[in-house]
């Protein structure tokens, strides 16, 4: 509702003294609950994902593609750059950056989109029927994931507490910088103040993280750096 009124000033049907939605306090936002998994939770979630359910290769891609990336269900094969093992994420805004990946997600992306037929400016994503994936597979997927382990339907596990999990792993080895630029916010750092602008990663060093994090070797990394 406070959005319906806020559209109505803008577009001048009603004046701003009008608005009753401003005049109602906002309630605070409740604290999320979301926590960054360990190693062993993780470890569970890719062996259910990528040994149940009627498409388990897809669902394991899925998953990965979370934990190094934070997910990009618009991805296209033409937004992966194999050479470089990087991919561009189209976000919100209209805005898009490159992300690093590592080589055996790149390989599994580039057999994923040949097998299923995606066609280059469509969605890599796709059904064995080689239709795309929508959002609702995420559903059947985490819903499957809770009844296989309890503890993700207990704590409400989603798909998004993988990317807390990889950004609160990046922040306490690599630092807020690197966190901010792998997570894509380092452009806009909101409670971090314009200092964030001054110290905003390199893509190199999103590399180097995303080595330490999966173990492999990236062409981007740089040299000695990366943690083990």
């Amino acid at each position: 509702m406070r959005c319906l009124y806020k559209r109505a000033v803008a577009d001048g049907i009603i004046t701003e003294a009008a608005n009753p939605a401003a005049k109602v306090a906002k309630p605070a936002r409740l604290s999320s609950t979301r926590s960054a998994l360990t190693d062993a939770r993780i470890a569970e979630l890719v062996e259910a994902a990528s040994t149940t359910g009627n498409d388990p290769e897809l669902d394991a891609l899925i998953v990965r593609l979370h934990i190094e990336t934070g997910g990009a269900l618009a991805l296209r094969p033409m937004d992966l750059d194999v050479e470089q093992c990087l991919i561009m994420l189209r976000e919100k805004g209209g805005t898009f950056r490159w992300q690093p990946v590592s080589p055996t997600l790149m390989q599994y992306l580039v057999r994923h989109a040949t097998e299923r037929r995606a066609p280059g400016d469509g969605q890599l994503l796709r059904y064995a029927n080689t239709k795309p994936v929508t959002r609702r597979r995420y559903d059947y997927l985490w819903q499957r994931l809770g009844r296989t382990l309890p503890w993700v339907a207990t704590q409400q596990v989603s798909a998004h507490w993988l990317r807390h999990t990889t950004l609160t792993w990046v922040e306490r080895v690599y630092g807020y910088g690197v966190a901010l630029a792998y997570a894509g916010h380092a452009e806009t750092p909101n409670d971090a103040g314009t200092t964030a602008r001054y110290v905003k990663a390199t893509l190199e060093e999103v590399a180097t993280a995303l080595t330490a994090l999966t173990g492999e070797p990236h062409p981007l990394a740089l040299p000695g750096d990366a943690e083990s």
